[in-house]
């Protein structure tokens, strides 16, 4: 790494363009991995409001005995429909009728989360491609410059970045 630190004032201006460039693209993807787990998130909260919705305690609440069943920790938005329906005495398809909204509404969060990380991954998918041709330009130029591969490869994106900033 010293000799790459060495080096660091025999770096053409092309080649601390392409760090620069490079380090946004790093940032970029980092924002792209948060938005990535968001979704993540968001897939795992509209999924579970569907199972805690559709587990089969909460089925069981249209035929059982509603006077015990209390919302637990973690119930659905679609459970307390379910038991509020019951608790004012509605029929079964009343019941049902009820709950659909809730369903419809995990539906569309979980397809809404799906098409997002699907559209989030093609454009990681995109900047992969960039961030490697932006790589071996970089190596090129520094190669060009006197450096040899091994140091080329192993320079340090952010510091040839700061260094095209100043």
């Amino acid at each position: 790494m010293s000799e790459v630190g060495v080096m660091t004032d025999q770096v053409p201006e092309a080649a601390r363009q392409l760090a620069a460039r490079l380090a946004d693209a790093f940032e970029t993807d980092r924002g792209l991995a948060e938005q990535l787990n968001d979704c993540q998130d968001r897939l795992r909260d509209g999924n579970g409001q569907l199972w805690t919705g559709l587990h089969p305690d909460a089925l069981g609440l249209l035929y059982d005995d509603t006077a015990a069943v209390g919302v637990y920790e973690g119930s659905s938005v679609i459970t307390g429909r379910m038991i509020d329906a019951l608790h004012a005495g509605l029929p079964a398809a009343e019941v049902e009728a009820a709950v659909l909204p809730g369903l419809q509404e995990a539906h569309w969060a979980i397809h809404r989360a799906f098409s997002d990380y699907q559209q989030i991954s093609e454009d990681r998918r995109h900047l992969a491609a960039e961030i490697g041709e932006l790589i071996a330009g970089l190596v090129a130029e520094l190669i060009t410059a006197g450096w040899s591969e091994e140091q080329a490869r192993n320079a340090h994106v952010q510091q040839l970045a700061a260094a095209a900033a100043r």
